[in-house]
């Protein structure tokens, strides 16, 4: 666990090896998957980074992983003292803010089967992966209705 609700999100955390979920728990205690990072990606709870409140999220390792960790103010050092990794990592939160739009517009507009689809071509790396259950919270659904999901997609 390198976050969890309540506390200020104090690293952009790259991920080298392994996988992280980003998450929310409601009032009935469900986990509601929000991203995943896997090698060579970056997670932090953006808001609680920034604003330096506490944060309504978790980030928490879903396998055995190795990361790097940059603070607040190292990273806006080397956003003013370094003008081609402001502009690398802009253009990496940028992608990521696009990849948030796009899901939201999802879940407004797609049935359960796009929304897989969807999740297979943004992630395709992490279906064999992740359970079921993780993949499910992410997309909105129970597990069994995304194991009914991957049993028509397999039969075709």
């Amino acid at each position: 666990m390198i976050l969890e609700e309540g506390v200020v999100c104090k690293h952009y955390t790259f991920v080298e090896k392994g996988c992280f979920k980003l998450y929310g728990i409601d009032e009935k205690n469900n986990e509601h998957n929000i991203s995943f990072a896997a090698e060579n990606d970056w997670i932090v709870d953006l808001g609680s980074f920034y604003s330096e409140k506490t944060s309504k999220l978790f980030i928490e390792a879903i396998e055995p992983s190795v990361i790097l960790q940059i603070e607040k103010r190292d990273l806006l050092f080397l956003f003013v003292n370094v003008p081609k990794f402001d502009r690398t990592f802009r253009v990496i939160m940028e992608e990521k803010l696009i990849e948030l739009q796009n899901r939201l517009l999802q879940n407004f507009s797609a049935n359960a089967n796009q929304r897989y689809t969807d999740f297979l071509e943004q992630y395709p790396k992490l279906a064999s992966r992740l359970p079921n259950t993780q993949i499910a919270s992410y997309l909105g659904i129970t597990p069994e209705f995304l194991s009914k999901i991957r049993g028509e997609k397999s039969s075709k």
